[in-house]
């Protein structure tokens, strides 16, 4: 939580916990996870048969409800963070 003061007024505002896992659609090639997986067979690591490579973005965002909070993360994961075209996205979040 935080605490803002405004004039003679205390108001708190809940600060939620954010992980947008943002990866690859299923149906893209993804030439850093085969690099990484080549990688891996060299160093002696077997068994391995796919590997895919994303990102994970941690955030903490204000706002007054868990509602106002998801909408404004998944307004920044559609429009900032992932290419709709080529990658899904996943919201973990976290209650304050």
């Amino acid at each position: 939580m935080s605490v803002r003061i405004r004039s003679d007024q205390l108001l708190i505002v809940p600060r939620f916990q954010a992980r947008v896992l943002v990866r690859l659609r299923p149906s893209v090639l993804d030439p850093a996870g085969e690099a990484a997986r080549g990688a891996a067979e060299r160093l002696g690591v077997e068994g391995l048969s796919k590997l895919r490579i994303g990102k994970a973005v941690e955030m903490e965002v204000e706002a007054p409800n868990e509602e106002e909070a998801r909408r404004r993360l998944e307004l920044l994961s559609d429009r900032l963070l992932a290419n709709p075209v080529i990658e899904d996205w996943t919201l973990e979040l976290q209650n304050p």
